[in-house]
């Protein structure tokens, strides 16, 4: 990870731990009276990301985090997903898709519908994780973890 990674934002006290993963999802109507809006709305909606670093201990008030909110550095946290075995290729530079299954098992549904990624983003597969053959009907689906 290089620092061009990352960006500066500011998210709740109570969440401000390195190493942290949250999804943004975006302003709320609470945030367009504050003064530090800029700040804290730079992150991309339905994205996942994760806090790499803490940029000091100063709290800010927050009209919609109570115990207010610190400045801090993230980079786009790794998603785990499912995605044809074809395409699961450590360094490989893919198109997301969606895997086309027929049936799958309901433990594997947060895998098959990862958050943080839509059809058609780039990303990386930084590692081919594992086989899934149990619960599904309809595909070759191998686990991995994608960067965007």
């Amino acid at each position: 990870m290089t620092d061009t990674d990352t960006t500066i934002t500011l998210v709740g006290s109570r969440l401000a731990k390195e190493g942290e993963d949250f999804m943004f999802f975006g302003e709320s109507r609470e945030c367009q009276k504050c003064k530090l809006k800029r700040t804290c709305m730079n992150l991309e909606p339905g994205r996942k990301y994760r806090i790499v670093k803490l940029r000091g201990d100063t709290v800010h008030e927050c009209f919609v985090h109570d115990a207010g909110v610190l400045a801090v550095e993230v980079v786009t946290s790794p998603i785990l997903a499912a995605i044809d075995s074809k395409k699961a290729i450590a360094g490989a530079r893919i198109s997301y898709e969606n895997p086309k299954c027929t049936s799958f098992d309901d433990s594997l549904y947060d895998l098959i519908n990862p958050e943080g990624i839509r059809n058609g983003d780039k990303c990386t597969v930084t590692k081919v994780l594992e086989n899934i053959d149990e619960g599904l009907s309809g595909c070759s689906l191998k686990k991995v973890e994608l960067k965007l």
